[in-house]
């Protein structure tokens, strides 16, 4: 026999006979289109007319984007919407009955047809379960229905080939679904108003298809085990024996059995129940109440939704079911049924589910909100990284003004920001250092009005803290302003304090690189002017970033006679505690490349950084990778913000040096880089900018050469508990959130979206909208996912999350959302599906909903650049065919795989799990029998 995989839509006169000249009641002339979605994804609003043909809307402006210069060629920005769910909010669903209830009681869902009309109808489920209807139709009654024995699948999206039509690209994804039903395996494509409607409609049919016999029975025993645990509950917290609960006892009994639930909210759910109103139970629940009232708050549409679709019954989860979803969902390899069996036992709070081995939606919730479905991937936990390299290949987690607590001009010093600063992992330190009395050096900010502390001190902190974070080095950037006795001081507290921490080795004359930072562990390097080896004693420019750094002032210092401008004598005690971080002054880049040694810097002002990144981007490059470069921001940056640390790494630059003592994005975007590594204070460059032999700049806009793009998918689904903005009062308790996310890295990979704007709910909103992103350097991208409160005076920050791409896991993840301090935010969190495409390998992407067939274009190849040198250029010549033709191999193995994805009626993100899955449901669910062979035609294998 054979089995359909091809999601046939062939419109059939038993299905979508409605005549184009059949007018619904109470419109006038033919069908009309009525796209009336809060969350169309559509820059444009789209009304239907008389005639077919949709005329859109100019777009209102939006915000000011958080990017500046937007690259050429990304999707234009959206405007502001508001979210007007259709969906009661009087009830939650907490269960399949809830579902079938919704769908009994009827919906309007659009009906697409191949002509490009979409028809609004009532469609609903009979109360026997048996069959859906709609209406109004031309059709004879018996005819506008589908018997639930005649449906083969339920698939949730656009994944049919009418759906992948261009005409249908108006259609929002979230809202759409398709019944593949009768022989022929026709498609009956829907569209409903919100995604909470689609979902139902989707959860309830895939549950009367898995349990199409004595479903009420099999409905009524699934619930049975929740409501069981759910009175034992009750019993044991019931002291008393009086078979009813205070409030207060309610409340404490709720939020132990679920701790993402808020205490106020309990609150607020009893007095809606109105339970005061009885006299005889004034302020007092009985167990029938609290199962109710648990399972209204504590049941998560979304998650329950998610629970239905793997679960082979819709109320919990075996092992098989766990399983699957863990491999076909979650990216896990090779899991075993005793792991989900463990995973069963600590997560699923009934003694009754875990003996039989099942995950109820109470323990599948805890299980999503646990580490074990972060969104961080735990590998990256640890130090993961080859750290054997020359540092030079490393960016290295720095600190500007490391003293300082605020502002530059009058802010309080403290030993503490030294400590706080190690133990965030930073490692390089900045000791600003000016004569004290009684022969005693200072640190402070020079000529303001900063607070002071003592040299030693600092010292002292320094060698208790330097390695809570991690064992790799760290780097004493001495910005010297001391006359030659406190000099002596310096270096007498660093020798007697630090002692064999401190690396004095002086390096190897012949050296071509610098050590790895597993060569330094433990130690603390000092990096200072240095006196020529032969001189005991002598004159260097003082160490001052106001004025340090000035390739423009090149013609000025050649000018300049010996010993003129600003001098500083330099103590020999501190030059020999200078090894492999002696600073020099910056010429150019072919004076660099001429003179300077491995184990000499040069630091860079901020506006001489992006000057050179933006005009001299090769060459800033190839220069980094020899050199170590240490970046700090303008001194007109007298309050302390931070500049955009992107910008500067995108070139290779190492010691990007950010106001650790300055909250706000950018440091966001420092936090989530180094965390890439065990946040150990060292991250490991992308291979094109340490390779000896590539070529990068860091201002391309388009695909590098060699790294095929990944493509990032995102659905936000929904938000939890998000706390309201610091100092918003205007507004009430109430707050309007919707969710930006932004990618940072080369040019070409930044850009920026966001959800539509849910109003009056900061504590369960539903947003359930997909993003997609092209990533060109995944290995230097970074994700932040920022909520903010919609508000046309200024929309204030609520909650962040700052992520390398690289350490994404893909599948349902909850995002511990933190504060604009980095501190994570206790039970806020964002619930979001990741999918990556194309990751570590090739294919081309394509337009969400739309058939791969329809997505050609030319293809990219590697080609090879020039070097001049007649015998190397013809060698490597012969090796650009056969590159083409691996590259049209791999091209032509994803265009196939999304080729199976689409016959299967599923997404392009999905993966050959899913597809299998999918189809040994389609089999089983065969009346006749099937077999299956393995056989092998040549080379291949077929089933």
């Amino acid at each position: 026999m054979e089995v359909g995989v091809n999601g046939h839509t062939d419109e059939q006169s038993s299905v979508n006979g409605e005549s184009s000249g059949t007018s619904s009641p109470g419109t006038p002339g033919g069908d009309e289109v009525f796209l009336n979605f809060d969350n169309n994804r559509n820059h444009a609003e789209e009304v239907g007319s008389s005639n077919g043909v949709n005329r859109p809307l100019r777009p209102m402006p939006r915000r000011s984007s958080l990017i500046k210069d937007r690259p050429v060629g990304l999707r234009p920005v959206r405007k502001k919407t508001v979210s007007f769910s259709s969906m009661p909010s009087e009830k939650t669903i907490a269960n399949i009955q809830d579902c079938l209830n919704y769908m009994q009681n009827g919906s309007e869902l659009m009906k697409v047809r191949q002509n490009g009309r979409h028809y609004q109808r009532m469609f609903s489920l009979d109360f026997d379960l048996m069959q859906i209807r709609w209406h109004p139709t031309s059709k004879k009654p018996h005819k506008a229905r589908i018997l639930i024995e005649d449906i083969k699948e339920i698939r949730s999206g656009k994944n049919s080939d009418l759906f992948r039509s261009s005409s249908s690209d108006i259609l929002p994804e979230e809202c759409s679904f398709s019944i593949v039903f009768g022989e022929r395996y026709e498609s009956l494509d829907l569209v409903a108003s919100t995604p909470d409607e689609a979902h139902i409609w989707v959860t309830g049919l895939a549950c009367l298809l898995s349990n199409n016999k004595d479903s009420g029975e099999i409905l009524d025993r699934q619930q049975a085990t929740r409501d069981k645990w759910l009175r034992e509950v009750f019993e044991a917290a019931d002291l008393r024996n009086s078979g009813h609960l205070d409030k207060m006892e309610v409340t404490d009994l709720i939020k132990s059995l679920s701790s993402h639930i808020n205490p106020s909210k309990i609150q607020q759910k009893l007095k809606e129940t109105g339970l005061d109103k009885r006299e005889e139970k004034r302020g007092r629940l009985t167990s029938e109440d609290f199962v109710r009232i648990f399972k209204e708050m504590a049941t998560r549409p979304e998650i329950y939704f998610l629970l239905a679709r793997y679960s082979s019954n819709s109320e919990y989860m075996t092992t098989d079911d766990l399983l699957l979803f863990l491999e076909a969902e979650q990216g896990l390899t090779r899991v075993t049924k005793d792991e989900c069996l463990d995973i069963i036992k600590r997560f699923e709070p009934s003694k009754e589910g875990r003996k039989r081995g099942q995950l109820g939606i109470d323990g599948f919730t805890a299980y999503l909100l646990s580490k074990e479905c972060d969104l961080f991937d735990p590998e990256h936990q640890k130090v993961c990284q080859d750290m054997t390299q020359p540092l030079s290949h490393y960016f290295i987690a720095s600190s500007h003004n490391t003293y300082l607590l605020e502002d530059q001009l009058r802010g309080p010093s403290s030993v503490d920001a030294y400590i706080r600063s190690l133990k965030k992992g930073c490692k390089c330190l900045e000791l600003d250092c000016w004569d004290g009395p009684n022969d005693d050096p200072l640190i402070y900010h020079g000529h303001t009005l900063t607070t002071k502390i003592t040299f030693k001190s600092v010292i002292e902190a320094i060698n208790e803290y330097a390695f809570v974070a991690s064992s790799y080095p760290v780097i004493l950037s001495i910005e010297n302003h001391c006359s030659l006795k406190q000099q002596q001081a310096m270096a007498q507290h660093m020798q007697t304090i630090l002692g064999d921490k401190l690396y004095i080795e002086q390096p190897d004359e012949n050296a071509d690189c610098l050590p790895s930072p597993t060569h330094f562990i433990n130690k603390i390097l000092v990096k200072n002017k240095k006196l020529p080896s032969d001189t005991s004693e002598g004159y260097v420019s003082e160490e001052d970033e106001g004025s340090e750094s000035s390739a423009e002032n090149k013609k000025k210092l050649n000018n300049k006679k010996e010993g003129s401008g600003k001098k500083l004598k330099l103590a020999k005690e501190l030059s020999d505690l200078v090894s492999w971080c002696k600073s020099v002054r910056f010429v150019d880049f072919h004076t660099s490349a001429e003179k300077q040694n491995p184990w000499e810097m040069c630091s860079f002002n901020e506006s001489l950084s992006v000057k050179l990144a933006n005009n001299n981007s090769e060459e800033f490059i190839n220069y980094n990778k020899l050199f170590l470069s240490r970046i700090y921001p303008n001194g007109t940056r007298v309050d302390s913000s931070n500049y955009n640390p992107q910008d500067l790494w995108n070139s290779g630059c190492q010691m990007v040096a950010l106001n650790y003592q300055t909250s706000g994005q950018m440091m966001d975007l420092y936090t989530g880089r180094f965390n890439q590594n065990g946040n150990c204070g060292y991250v490991l460059k992308p291979s094109i900018m340490r390779d000896e032999i590539s070529y990068f700049s860091a201002t391309t806009r388009d695909a590098i050469p060699g790294i095929s793009p990944q493509i990032l998918h995102v659905k936000i689904i929904s938000g939890h508990q998000f706390p309201k903005p610091k100092g918003s009062g205007a507004k009430g308790d109430y707050t309007d959130p919707y969710v930006a996310i932004e990618v940072f890295g080369i040019p070409s990979d930044c850009a920026e979206e966001r959800t539509k704007t849910v109003q009056h709910n900061g504590y369960n909103p539903l947003f359930d909208e997909w993003f997609e992103f092209q990533i060109n350097l995944p290995d230097l991208a970074l994700v932040r996912f920022c909520v903010l409160d919609d508000d046309f005076i200024g929309d204030a920050f609520i909650a962040q999350y700052t992520i390398p791409f690289e350490c994404m896991q893909t599948g349902y993840r909850h995002i511990h959302l933190k504060s604009n301090t980095g501190d994570t935010i206790p039970n806020c969190t964002l619930f979001i599906h990741v999918a990556i495409t194309n990751k570590r390998g090739g294919g081309k992407s394509h337009k969400r909903g739309q058939s791969v067939k329809k997505a050609k274009r030319a293809k990219d190849y590697t080609s090879m650049k020039s070097i001049g040198v007649k015998n190397i250029d013809e060698t490597f010549r012969v090796a650009i065919q056969p590159l083409r033709d691996a590259a049209d191999l791999r091209d032509n193995v994803q265009t196939e795989l999304v080729l199976f994805k689409e016959n299967c009626g599923l997404a392009a993100i999905s993966n050959v799990k899913q597809c299998i899955r999918l189809l040994s449901n389609r089999i089983t669910s065969c009346g006749n029998g099937v077999t299956l062979t393995l056989t092998s035609r040549g080379d291949v294998r077929l089933l």
